[in-house]
């Protein structure tokens, strides 16, 4: 075998002149097929299920010790939202830059906390914090490109991990996720904040209470121009001082895919009862062409030289859109818009055979052709407000994070952890939506033909149950310090 590699690595260096003639673009085709070929080889995995996660009650953790693992702006606010939290202390924090760690140890200052260990020095300290036996849960806030390699490495390492959208980049990521959960018996939670907005919550219990019928079709978006944040120069030579480190948002944004899209489908995909009763059989996706980022970068060039780096970068399109079908012949409709100058939109639609409720642009509520009114919808809300927001909506306003939807995802994954109950958002969750990015890219590559959506519950969406809203017994976790909590700290939608 040796002898083999050392003739083949030889024939490599005597056509090395032969190899060179390849042009450049050949040698990137090749290499993108590739990627694309094996986008759909791990697409038709099925790999037999370990353990099933769905359902799931994990011994109860009288206190959750959690670390974070990337403090920039969601991970510091997500510190913050914390301290008000009854059970949890926060015992490790891990960045590469000591500044967000600084902020960090202020902000556990301020609350009358005491300070956290800290975790720093290169890219993968994380590891050592992961194994360090000082947390029970590791929240994940870093880069894209960190996600799962951090979540596997808390797993791993016997502790439970949430993770920032999207959560999974690939589709090998999102099998890595799936089989080291089941493994290990370890949460790992898709943080969805969407899901926790309070039309969502009212829409999803209305869907529980067959308020819509069968549900037919449901469209969910994230439109929302980032122009400021792709364009934030760092401040600092180790482009670690912007809005997003090393310029690491717009580099994602060469990727022709939709690479953001957990906000839209999550809540429609909570009330179709997906992974629980459905699943997405397929999808089919779309993209425009560029009209805006390569010009906004050439325009952003000739006013600072910063910016010439990123002239000629070959940018994702405008608009990405996909259409998937379910099991049970249901259709959801996804957008994605990060650089068309327009209104924040994030849609969220449910048509059902008795109802229809839209949130964006304008919220609305109908039964049949006509829209509730003021007194109509305020009736409504009260039949068909969950329990969780009657228990802890407006301290979630108060505390603030995106209107309080923030606060109620972090509060509830707390108590779920306290009262040992399954997770609203589990590792298939997180998979399923997450894949959503490699498949349109493959299906985009491929004039919008279609593919299948892999089956991550291997068959075992037939009999889980559905996401329950009545806290399962559980709602028992109070908030601290809630007078010096409001709304002025909300970060900005991201």
């Amino acid at each position: 075998m040796a002898t083999n590699r050392r003739s083949f690595l030889k024939n490599i260096a005597l056509g090395s002149g032969a190899l060179g003639a390849v042009p450049l673009i050949a040698q990137s085709c090749s290499h993108e097929n590739s990627q694309l070929a094996h986008i759909k080889t791990q697409a038709e995995r099925n790999p037999v299920m370990n353990f099933n996660m769905c359902g799931y009650a994990a011994p109860k953790l009288n206190t959750v010790r959690i670390g974070f693992v990337g403090i920039g702006d969601r991970g510091s606010g997500a510190v913050k939202r914390m301290t008000f939290i009854d059970g949890v202390e926060i015992t490790a924090i891990c960045d590469t830059r000591q500044g967000a760690l600084d902020g960090a140890q202020k902000i556990l200052s301020d609350a009358g906390l005491p300070k956290a260990k800290e975790f720093t020095g290169s890219d993968t300290t994380f590891k050592a914090l992961c194994n360090s036996g000082l947390v029970d849960l590791v929240y994940i806030a870093t880069p894209w490109e960190w996600h799962v390699q951090v979540g596997l490495a808390a797993m791993e390492g016997g502790v439970h991990t949430a993770i920032e959208v999207s959560t999974a980049k690939t589709m090998d990521e999102c099998w890595d996720i799936v089989e080291t959960s089941e493994r290990t018996k370890k949460h790992c939670v898709i943080l969805e904040n969407c899901c926790y907005d309070f039309f969502e919550l009212l829409t999803l219990n209305m869907a529980r209470q067959g308020a819509f019928g069968d549900l037919i079709h449901g469209e969910g978006a994230y439109i929302h121009n980032l122009d400021y944040w792709h364009f934030n120069k760092p401040k600092d030579e180790k482009m670690s001082d912007g809005a997003y480190t090393k310029m690491w948002r717009l580099h994602e944004n060469r990727r022709k895919a939709n690479v953001y899209p957990t906000h839209g489908l999550g809540p429609i995909c909570q009330s179709m009862d997906i992974n629980r009763g459905d699943k997405m059989d397929y999808l089919t996706s779309m993209m425009s062409a560029d009209f805006t980022l390569k010009q906004r970068i050439e325009e952003k060039a000739r006013e600072d030289p910063f910016f010439e780096q990123f002239v000629g970068w070959d940018m994702r399109g405008n608009m990405d859109m996909q259409m998937i079908k379910t099991n049970k012949g249901k259709t959801i409709l996804i957008q994605h818009d990060i650089s068309s100058p327009r209104p924040y939109s994030r849609i969220h639609m449910l048509s059902g055979t008795k109802a229809f409720a839209q949130k964006w642009p304008l919220k609305h509520i109908a039964f049949g052709h006509k829209k509730l009114n003021d007194d109509e919808m305020k009736e409504l809300q009260e039949k068909y407000e969950p329990e969780i927001i009657k228990r802890v909506g407006a301290m979630a306003k108060n505390v603030g994070g995106h209107g309080g939807m923030d606060f109620m995802m972090d509060w509830r994954l707390i108590d779920s952890l306290r009262n040992g109950l399954a997770m609203d958002m589990d590792v298939y969750d997180a998979a399923a939506w997450s894949c959503i990015t490699p498949l349109s890219e493959w299906s985009i590559a491929n004039n919008s033909n279609s593919i299948e959506i892999p089956d991550f519950t291997r068959g075992a969406w037939k009999t889980n149950k559905p996401v329950n809203l009545t806290l399962d017994g559980g709602g028992t976790t109070g908030v601290r310090n809630i007078s010096e909590a409001n709304s002025n700290g909300q970060l900005t939608v991201e």
